[in-house]
């Protein structure tokens, strides 16, 4: 699902226009990529947490030439399923598994 198929599926489900929820999706992303900016965690409970992650330095390779090379640390942007969110995409494998039979 790509952001315009998401923002259809958002006007359909709570009975939006296409660009109210264009604008909701759009607040929601300013929003979490704020939060993620200023450090903080975004924690939707039942659905996941967003969070910043951080890399160490590290040395790595150039794959043309082998040279080692060194990688700075940085920051990530990261996310982990709750529970909610992962007992719900269980739910649809065992449900899938169960129809191929």
């Amino acid at each position: 699902m790509n952001k315009s198929e998401l923002v259809d599926a958002i006007a359909s489900e709570a009975g939006l226009t296409k660009d109210q929820a264009a604008k909701s999706v759009n607040a929601f992303i300013s929003s979490v990529q704020g939060a993620l900016e200023r450090g903080d965690d975004v924690v939707l409970v039942g659905f996941g947490t967003f969070s910043v992650k951080e890399r160490a330095a590290r040395t790595g390779r150039n794959p043309k030439t082998g040279e080692p090379l060194q990688i700075a640390a940085s920051k990530v942007p990261g996310f982990k399923a709750g529970k909610g969110l992962k007992d719900a995409v269980n739910a649809t494998e065992k449900t899938a598994k169960k129809g191929k039979k």
